[in-house]
């Protein structure tokens, strides 16, 4: 057998990143997808890069700084892998900027702008300067920088337009910029179908700003700063002001990347770079406006609904399409549903029918990410202000959602519930909620397991399985994992379930050396949004070598390298990259007993070590059919589907004459057969069984 240790047998992380912001970059290539879902796709590539810089970038570079040479398995240094990612993102430039080019000279041609200040009618110019006297001139923030003036502290993802200004009296240059605060719109709406960079508009009113001096030149601009936060835990005394102090913190983190506009004045380049001090290599120069996370303002047109992607309405299918409660419903039997096709609105009913029961005396809860307007939340501080037993463990360094937890975090304490920020030294990411109800003299559990979010806006785009059970075992369980998160608790394991960092690493290799063990008898398919944890890699490495098919799904990074003679010849990786957020986390192993299970983790070792994350098997065969059912139509996948090779890239399959299969779009039609047959058959028995036997006969 090879040597496993091998760095060659390795990804690196970083460049994997890349590779999959890459395709999520290739969606708005795609011809055959309507102009504003295309536009949504360059709003997610540029959120996603955003957001690689304030935490990858940044951390290569603190590493870089502290003189840490290598960070991976594949042994790349610090400075290679910083090297390596200007590189790779400056080669994909024209292709983002050509891209937006296409789809604004499309989208022109169905009558919707976006256009310069300079471009559009006198009539419009006067409606926009209107709109600049009344709503953008009392708020932008003009700043002069000289010897009296200093240069402005500027938040992370700071947008602003520099200034280069002759004084009309003596004709000395003058340097300063105007801030645009996060409170403007990133366009301004002309009509119905017009939409103005905000940036154009206050360039042509440079002079208004500066009165008394001309405008010589101009340049918008974003700076990036580092986003990540280390809290001290062990020397809190107060978490929550901690973590809010981190917030303020966050703003001052150190330059990581400078956006200017392309051809701007050298001078301006120098007069910013002079105070920020930003390496040459990371001022990036775009000919295309910046700040493309905020196209969702212009794909959110209602009068453009024609050029989006028909919105599908998840269902609620049997057994929980009855009036019946839901706490019966599961007393007859597990129950799982796969969001976004199945609706969320049951987890939600969950949660908000046993805040209302009499009969229900606890609810506990883990909460990572939830919306603004949480429906769930609201229904724990109703249970809470009722006087129920309400535990939240509010994980409030869940990022960039910190200010939202810290507000929900609050309103549970001040309705009564008794709230917990989590456990020293780790995230607590797994997705639970048990419920328990006094029926007669004995205490009844009921709970929920989930691979993403409470989050009812996200489960509409996202991918992710949801577990109801009553039984034993479960809340025995659950009730043991809560002890864990309130209370002290040293090495405390689960039974049923597996929680990390104790126990999940270890046992899914264990399953894969059970499989290796069967050699070419064996079969593992596991779908999740990254790999990288070492020692997993390279169990199924080993078991690739002893025979075993290995099929991977996996979205994000993979640092495994398949298709390595002697290796992983055995193991296929494919990343599925559409029109919902592939989220869920489901494991196969042919010969484990069950065979299946649902994780709130991936396999890499921040979930495997330092967070606290729950791996749910998965018993009843029918839930297992249906799921080892939807795994077998991602497999089958060649539409959304891009495969991972032995070079480390990932290619489009070419399927020549053979039948199109996008693995969403026939999700999404199955649900609606099962939901039409439902509504004819008022019985329900014939959409009970087509929802048993799921896709066996499509």
């Amino acid at each position: 057998m090879s040597d496993l240790n091998n760095h060659e047998l390795y990804l690196n992380r970083e460049i994997s990143w890349l590779h999959f912001n890459t395709r999520v970059l290739n969606e708005s290539l795609k011809k055959e997808l309507p102009l504003l879902e295309r536009l949504k796709f360059l709003a997610i590539y540029s959120t996603n890069l955003d957001e690689f810089y304030m935490i990858r970038v940044a951390g290569l570079k603190q590493l870089l700084s502290a003189g840490i040479v290598t960070t991976g398995n594949d042994q790349q240094t610090t400075l290679d892998q910083l090297r390596a990612i200007r590189e790779y993102v400056m080669s994909e430039k024209d292709v983002l900027e050509n891209s937006y080019g296409e789809i604004v000279e499309a989208l022109a041609k169905e009558n919707l702008f976006i256009s310069k200040y300079s471009e559009i009618t006198s009539a419009l110019k006067a409606e926009a300067d209107k709109f600049f006297f009344s709503n953008i001139f009392p708020v932008i923030v003009p700043i002069a920088v000289d010897a009296t003036h200093p240069f402005p502290h500027l938040n992370n993802l700071s947008f602003a337009l520099a200034v280069k200004l002759q004084d009309s009296e003596n004709s000395k240059i003058k340097y300063g910029m105007i801030r645009i605060p996060r409170v403007l719109p990133r366009f301004y709406k002309a009509g119905d179908n017009i939409y103005i960079p905000i940036e154009s508009i206050v360039k042509w009113h440079v002079e208004d700003i500066f009165p008394g001096y001309t405008l010589v030149a101009s340049a918008p601009f974003v700076v990036t700063r580092n986003a990540d936060m280390n809290i001290e835990e062990e020397e809190a005394d107060d978490f929550m002001l901690m973590m809010e102090q981190g917030l303020k913190l966050r703003r001052k983190g150190a330059f990581v990347r400078l956006a200017i506009k392309k051809d701007a004045d050298p001078d301006i380049v120098e007069f910013l770079n002079s105070h920020m001090r930003i390496f040459q290599k990371d001022i990036y120069e775009y000919s295309i406006p910046l700040n493309l996370g905020a196209l969702w303002q212009i794909v959110g047109n209602k009068d453009f609904l024609h050029l989006t992607t028909p919105p599908y309405t998840p269902k609620i299918l049997p057994p929980l399409n009855t009036n019946e409660s839901i706490f019966a419903i599961i007393d007859k039997g597990d129950i799982l549903i796969a969001h976004p096709y199945e609706s969320f609105d049951s987890v939600t009913s969950f949660v908000q029918e046993a805040a209302k029961d009499p009969k229900v005396i606890s609810i506990r809860m883990t909460l990572y990410r939830v919306e603004k307007n949480s429906p769930i939340v609201q229904a724990l501080i109703n249970a809470a202000s009722d006087g129920k037993q309400v535990t939240a463990m509010v994980e409030l360094k869940a990022r960039f959602d910190e200010e939202n937890n810290l507000h929900w975090a609050k309103a549970l304490e001040n309705a009564g519930a008794h709230v917990i920020y989590g456990i020293t030294g780790f995230k607590v990411h797994a997705k639970i909620t048990q419920i328990i109800r006094q029926v007669d003299d004995k205490l009844k559990f009921y709970m929920h397991f989930g691979t993403g979010n409470y989050n009812a806006s996200s489960a509409r785009a996202y991918t992710d399985v949801s577990f109801f059970t009553s039984k034993q075992d479960y809340a025995k369980d659950s009730t043991t994992f809560f002890h864990i998160l309130s209370g002290f608790s040293k090495n405390k394991k689960l039974e049923n379930l597996a929680m990390s960092p104790m126990q999940i690493k270890n046992r899914i290799i264990t399953m894969i050396n059970n499989e290796a063990g069967k050699q070419d008898k064996g079969h593992i398919i596991a779908k999740m949004n990254a790999l990288v944890d070492y020692d997993v890699i390279k169990a199924l490495y080993n078991a690739s070598s002893n025979g075993v098919k290995i099929e991977l799904i996996i979205r994000g990074i993979c640092c495994l390298r398949p298709g390595v003679k002697g290796v992983s010849e055995n193991i296929t990786v494919k990343s599925i990259v559409g029109k919902y957020l592939e989220h869920a986390r489901v494991f196969y192993f042919k010969h484990s007993n069950p065979t299946l299970f649902i994780s709130s983790a991936d396999w890499m070792p921040r979930n495997l070590e330092r967070r606290l994350e729950l791996m749910t098997p998965i018993e009843d065969k029918i839930l297992q059919k249906k799921l080892f059912e939807i795994l077998q139509v991602q497999l089958s996948d060649n539409a959304l589907s891009w495969q991972l090779g032995v070079d480390g890239k990932y290619t489009k399959q070419d399927i020549g004459e053979a039948k199109k299969i996008n693995c969403q779009q026939m999700l999404e039609e199955y649900i609606n057969r099962i939901y039409k047959t439902m509504k004819k058959d008022t019985g329900s028995s014939k959409a009970d069984q087509l929802a048993k036997k799921l896709f066996k006969d499509s």
